[in-house]
């Protein structure tokens, strides 16, 4: 008996399997289609997020300031706590702002990966 010439032999020496080209074409044929058929966000959905973020930054500022307001009105003497309450609510706003922007980013990217796999 003859061995089979078209067996593989077992063992470590056989390498992973690589996708084929045809693989490699269907994958990017098949997230192209997910892709028109998910609705894009339009401009109205920009700028809502653009006011979104602008909010998230603005509103702790005006609160800081009108607190520092309050207490430099309450309590007068040396301290500006106007300034100092206004720089302390627009860095708790852009933390505030970082947090959105980097949350949407995360679910971005792992829809993106979602549609590689």
């Amino acid at each position: 008996m003859s061995p089979d010439p078209n067996r593989v032999p077992p063992g470590p020496a056989t390498a992973p399997a690589r996708p084929t080209l045809a693989d490699q074409v269907g994958v990017k044929a098949s997230r192209k289609l997910k892709a028109r058929r998910r609705d894009t966000p339009g401009v109205w959905f920009g700028l809502g997020m653009m006011g979104l973020i602008g909010w998230s930054v603005a509103v702790p500022t005006l609160l800081g300031a009108a607190l520092g307001l309050w207490l430099d009105q309450r309590y007068p003497g040396g301290r500006a706590w106007t300034l100092a309450l206004l720089m302390a609510g627009l860095a708790i706003g852009c933390l505030n702002a970082w947090h959105w922007v980097s949350r949407e980013d995360r679910a971005m990217r792992e829809e993106q990966e979602g549609d590689d796999g």
